[in-house]
């Protein structure tokens, strides 16, 4: 079992600050839920975890071992964005090798949610179709540990049921930060759930804790 370990977390933008000493945990084997408003630092808050933007303090650790530039996190933590991540005119089947080990790319090209798209190019695909296609590749890429903002935007609810299903089942080798509006996805495959508002982070253990904080309304 490996854990991730992210701790005294901070960033600010001039005199506003945006996550204030942010701490969380996060094991192979385990989903863990970030939910947040628009602007809450969701998105923040994973780049800094992935290296890709550097917090004024923070500390995070895989196993023993600190990480310190986003060269560390190769293969041992893989990041999709909300926003487009893949190159344009790469096909399908020509991009899952360069981000799936042999085994895993042999799993997914004969995957059925994944073939029809194999001969086409990623611009050439929907928002959904391209979101699919992300979520699908990263899940199975070699990374131990997998933050995912937003996996199921433009996903129909099959496909999403499909998703959400192939995520509890990677959960078994793999720890997953997933940042999601969708609150009862996020209570039905996650074993941690946490809401960042006002800058810190707040373990939630129900529904009732979500509306206390103004993130559900009373009639939910």
């Amino acid at each position: 079992m490996s854990k991730l370990h992210i701790d005294s977390i901070t960033k600010s933008f001039g005199p506003k600050k945006i996550l204030q000493d942010i701490y969380l945990t996060c094991e192979t084997g385990q989903i863990v839920a970030l939910l947040g408003g628009t602007g809450s630092g969701k998105s923040m808050f994973l780049k800094i975890i992935f290296g890709t933007m550097k917090g004024d303090s923070q500390f995070i650790k895989f196993n023993d071992e600190v990480l310190t530039k986003q060269s560390d996190r190769r293969q041992k933590i893989a990041y999709l964005p909300q926003q487009p991540m893949f190159p344009k005119n790469i096909k399908i089947k020509n991009l899952v090798p360069l981000f799936c080990n042999p085994e895993n790319t042999r799993k997914l090209l004969n995957d059925g949610l994944l073939q029809p798209f194999l001969d086409r190019s990623v611009r050439n695909l929907s928002g959904g179709e391209r979101k699919l296609v992300e979520v699908l590749t990263i899940i199975h890429s070699e990374a131990e540990f997998i933050l995912l903002e937003q996996p199921y935007s433009g996903l129909s609810p099959i496909v999403t049921e499909k998703v959400m299903k192939m995520i509890k089942e990677k959960s078994k080798e793999k720890g997953f930060i997933i940042a999601d509006f969708n609150v009862q996805q996020t209570i039905e495959i996650s074993d941690k759930m946490y809401l960042l508002h006002n800058g810190f982070l707040r373990q939630i253990k129900d529904l009732n804790e979500l509306q206390q904080h103004y993130y559900l309304p009373k009639s939910i």
